[in-house]
């Protein structure tokens, strides 16, 4: 079993800059790929960004590569998105997964998730 908790969403405007973070607990993290993912209200859950265990190949969604990143740190247990240039398209509820095979973008292969952060972003 894996615990994910995220943090660090909010209500910015446009153009700013956000960084989430998911804090793992239980086994070992440096086990598990790691993908975020986002919901917007009416919407299905769409991949975000995937990294391996290592950190050493990172994926990225269409709509924000150039402008997020994805980064982990093993010994801190935590995972990283950081979000630039923000939109106004970029508001919903982001959630970090954790995956125990190679990365993925499909939700649908990922094995624990978190509760989820608010993202909110004006225009």
């Amino acid at each position: 079993q894996v615990q994910l908790v995220e943090s660090g969403g909010g209500l910015v405007q446009a153009g700013a800059s956000l960084r989430l973070s998911c804090e793992a607990s239980g086994r070992t993290f440096s086990r598990y790929c790691m993908g975020w993912f986002r919901q917007a209200p009416g919407k299905e859950r769409e991949f975000v960004a995937t990294i391996t265990w290592s950190g050493g190949t990172t994926i990225y969604a269409k709509s924000v590569k150039g402008r997020f990143t994805v980064s982990r740190d093993n010994a801190k247990n935590t995972l990283y998105l950081q979000m630039n240039s923000l939109k106004p398209e970029d508001t919903a509820v982001y959630y970090c997964a954790a995956r125990s095979e190679d990365i993925s973008d499909s939700p649908y292969n990922y094995d624990y998730w978190g509760q989820g952060t608010q993202v909110t972003v004006s225009s």
